[in-house]
């Protein structure tokens, strides 16, 4: 199988989530993917989860409710071990749709609402510190030559 590769940073879309046109960082460093949620709440065994910030317009403050979910522990790179909440979403790289595992973090003070980690980007994926937003010039690309 071959693997395609993609620069440090894109932007997809989650389109399980309504977010569209998301900043990413790819982060061979984390296991896991987070993505950043302004408010949580947990009821009935439902997850509410709202997805705004002020410093990224793509995050509207959209709420999405999910039946299933987990909790899972999460090493920061300072050491410190985090309980997040863990959900299954899908997100679109090269205009094809994956299955993706994302936990859900407050990440308003980080440039990139998104981390994407090694367990998303194994055996798909090889990673190009000297590019930028292949994906994403490759789906504009496309996209202007089907007009």
């Amino acid at each position: 199988m071959t693997k395609q590769i993609i620069g440090r940073i894109d932007r997809v879309d989650f389109p399980t989530l309504g977010l569209f046109s998301i900043d990413v960082k790819i982060d061979t460093g984390a296991y896991t993917s987070a993505i950043h949620c302004s408010k949580i709440i947990e009821k009935d065994n439902k997850l509410f989860c709202t997805f705004y910030s002020a410093g990224h317009p793509n995050f509207s403050g959209k709420e999405v409710v999910f039946d299933s979910y987990t909790r899972t522990d999460v090493k920061s790179s300072n050491g410190f071990k985090e309980n997040r909440f863990k959900i299954k979403s899908t997100i679109i790289f090269f205009g094809k749709t994956y299955k993706i595992n994302l936990t859900l973090s407050t990440r308003d003070d980080m440039k990139f609402p998104v981390l994407i980690g090694r367990q998303f980007l194994s055996k798909k994926f090889l990673v190009d510190v000297n590019q930028q937003n292949v994906s994403y010039n490759t789906s504009i690309h496309e996209h202007c030559n089907s007009i």
